[in-house]
């Protein structure tokens, strides 16, 4: 894969717990009135670009496979894969709930799909063909394993052949720790929001998450700087930045 995509040092930057990042999300909404949808938004933008550098840039008529699950990760994905469909991109959902379980801005994301014609199946073990897939199944907070069908959806990706790219974790990761105790997505690649997860740069972590990226969900400085995270600036040179210096 050939990339213009910018490079930041770990080592320049905070790494943040699942807790924290509990607290960035809260912040940002109740603090700073940055809305969920504008996250998710950003999210989903950034997670279209690297999914199409992993297709060479070549989109049109590219088949892409979203598993997505009901929460925010999901709703992300979701925004990943509309973009992806206006790009050219043969899309198609996957989701590892029931429709009527999606609710609130996921919901929103899943209902924009429906009416762009993109087809959505549920909970299904045998994957449609796919040149490119994206892991948006589970979010930072998950604590322990995967539970069925997620769990065999994970299972069913690892045997593709295509390569994967994971919405901020890895399905299947502990964030926190780096590990997997049950089922986890091997990536290709691992687009991770706004700071780098503790768990991410361990070493046992490396054969999950495959390449590490950043993507800039506009989170203010000031809010780092509050936080005692000091005052991080990874996005100076692109929204979409990949993270090197890992152990």
């Amino acid at each position: 894969m050939q990339s213009d995509i910018p490079n930041v040092d770990s080592g320049s930057l905070p790494a943040v717990t699942r807790d924290q990042m509990r607290e960035v999300d809260r912040l940002m909404i109740e603090e700073y009135r940055i809305q969920l949808m504008q996250m998710m938004e950003n999210a989903g933008l950034q997670l279209a670009r690297l999914t199409r550098e992993y297709l060479d840039g070549l989109i049109d008529g590219q088949r892409v496979l979203v598993l997505a699950g009901r929460g925010n990760n999901g709703g992300g994905g979701l925004a990943a894969g509309r973009r992806l469909a206006a790009w050219g991109a043969d899309v198609s959902v996957l989701l590892a709930t029931d429709l009527d379980a999606v609710e609130g801005v996921p919901l929103q994301q899943l209902e924009i799909l429906q009416r762009m014609d993109v087809p959505v199946r549920q909970v299904a073990e045998t994957l449609p063909e796919h040149d490119v897939l994206i892991d948006a199944l589970i979010g930072y907070g998950l604590q322990g394993s995967p539970r069925a069908p997620v769990s065999r959806m994970i299972d069913a990706a690892n045997d593709s052949t295509a390569p994967i790219v994971s919405l901020d974790v890895p399905s299947g990761v502990d964030v926190d720790t780096g590990e997997a105790p049950g089922s986890a997505i091997r990536a290709s690649a691992t687009l991770t929001l706004a700071l780098p997860k503790a768990g991410l740069l361990r070493p046992k972590a490396g054969r999950f998450v495959g390449e590490l990226y950043l993507a800039d969900i506009s989170v203010p400085t000031e809010l780092y700087k509050n936080m005692g995270l000091g005052s991080p600036q990874p996005f100076a040179a692109g929204q979409l930045v990949r993270v090197t210096g890992l152990l």
